[in-house]
């Protein structure tokens, strides 16, 4: 049969606090192990929880940026179920009235623009962390449990089953990234768990409506292992309909150095965690006010800034996609034009050298070593004449390892372009005078003959010379011969 495949995600974000969701205790990241820890977030007899309200400002911002409405009373809630992660035997988290429900947003998918439902937007609290003694839990005889991370603030958003592919799958989760990270509400770090994703997947018969048996993915933790992981899982399901047997519903988890995902345990329904009222925890009501007032504040979102970058300098829009996917890319291109640089011209060296500089080292653009007025002043130098394209490329080389400004490394190597006609005439005579069957054979009408002689001309004067004016003057020299 021919199946269609169905998606929902589940994302989960840790938010940006200085403090724990319900108690004062640091969220630093990389802390050692326990110590980040006190009475409340390890569930101990006779204490009590206190929201910190940042988060529920943090919530409201997301929720107003995925076109959610904001519901003026929320409450929090038990989900209990046993993990050793989770001290208290159940987490705090929100069930049936969250804090935002009914939003979406718009992906873009080989040019074509789906609009995904987001279901919902909810607070809860982190669990701890589990630490395998082997790779895999499959492979693990034993576990240790780290409970620096419980009770770290996070929100869960929850897709509409609106996905039909792999990629659109990973557009979806890339563009709620980007969302987050315009807000400053998660810093995303999906190698740190800040940022981390649960799938939703099920076939049915291609042409009808009705939903098939659901396995949910986790451990998908880069936007690579969501796509193979959600691929993977799909021809899973269908080769076991298609030999006559039946999905069930569970949990698997995706492992990625093998490609393949394993079951963990069967999926529980709602009903399963014996959800109940959080009875130490009054309820959150939201002032209209309070929520006009996030809204008026929010900051120019992914769609708007790439609308302004098409609109005010002329960009592709799969330029100002590239750019505005990243908001630290964005800041960085913004910065260089506000030093007077040309922004389409930011924009293909950050598509270009920065960004294979980066990808090479493993770094995002936050730890870029050439700051914005760094590239704005490089660029300056192109667009004076004093360098080439060519030569900017090995002073952007050198930038990038000593740090040092453009004009300082072009006058300490000596890398001033030549655009004297004179002394380019110079070097082209003696290139025409090596060269005798090239300039026979441009002679001839071969016009790809001249390409060799720009090339040695450009070897012969160490890549200074101005290649528009060493093609100008071949052409001339060659044409009065």
């Amino acid at each position: 049969m021919d199946y269609e495949i169905v998606i929902g995600l589940e994302v989960h974000t840790e938010l940006k606090t200085h403090s724990k969701i319900f108690c004062g205790c640091s969220t630093k990241f990389g802390s050692p192990q326990n110590t980040n820890v006190c009475p409340v977030c390890l569930g101990l007899p006779g204490v009590l929880p206190v929201i910190n309200e940042k988060v529920v400002e943090f919530a409201v911002r997301v929720g107003l940026a995925l076109n959610c409405e904001i519901l003026p009373f929320s409450k929090f809630d038990r989900k209990n179920y046993y993990y050793p992660d989770l001290p208290k035997n159940f987490q705090t988290s929100q069930y049936d009235l969250p804090i935002a429900i009914n939003g979406h947003l718009d992906i873009e998918v080989n040019g074509i623009t789906k609009r995904i439902g987001v279901t919902r937007v909810h607070m809860e609290e982190d669990a701890g962390k589990l630490v395998h003694s082997g790779n895999t839990i499959d492979s693990s005889d034993s576990a240790l449990v780290d409970y620096n991370r419980t009770g770290v603030p996070l929100l869960e958003i929850v897709s509409e089953p609106d996905m039909s592919s792999a990629e659109e799958a990973r557009a979806y989760l890339e563009k709620v990234k980007a969302i987050l990270e315009y807000l400053d509400v998660s810093d995303c770090k999906m190698e740190e768990g800040s940022l981390r994703c649960d799938a939703n997947i099920s076939l049915r018969p291609r042409g009808t409506t009705t939903l098939g048996t659901k396995a949910e993915m986790k451990n998908l933790n880069s936007f690579r292992s969501v796509q193979r992981g959600i691929e993977y899982e799909a021809a899973r399901q269908e080769e076991l309909l298609e030999e006559g047997g039946r999905v069930i519903q569970e949990t698997r988890t995706w492992d990625e150095n093998k490609g393949i995902s394993l079951s963990m345990r069967s999926k529980e329904q709602a009903n399963d965690y014996r959800y109940l009222p959080e009875p130490d925890l009054v309820p959150i009501v939201v002032d209209p006010a309070k929520v006009e007032e996030i809204r008026a504040n929010l900051p120019e979102l992914p769609d708007a800034r790439k609308q302004r970058l098409m609109d005010s300098y002329g960009f592709s829009e799969y330029d100002a996609a590239v750019i505005t996917t990243s908001k630290a890319m964005a800041d960085y291109l913004d910065e260089s034009v506000q030093c007077k640089a040309d922004a389409k011209l930011v924009a293909n060296w950050l598509m270009g050298e920065v960004s294979k500089h980066l990808n090479n080292e493993n770094i995002s653009i936050l730890a870029c070593p050439v700051a914005p007025k760094q590239l704005a002043d490089l660029i300056a130098l192109i667009e004076k004449g004093t360098i080439s394209n060519k030569i900017a490329k090995s002073v952007f080389e050198e930038m990038w390892t000593s740090r040092k400004d453009a004009e300082v490394i072009v006058k300490e190597k000596g890398l001033v372009q030549i655009s004297d006609s004179s002394e380019i005439i110079g070097i082209v005579d003696a290139v025409i005078a090596a060269n005798p069957q090239s300039v026979a054979d441009f002679n001839a009408g071969k016009e790809k003959a001249i390409g060799f002689l720009v090339g040695q001309t450009m070897k012969q004067s160490k890549g200074r010379a101005n290649p528009d004016m060493v093609n100008t003057l071949l052409r001339e020299r060659l044409q009065n011969q």
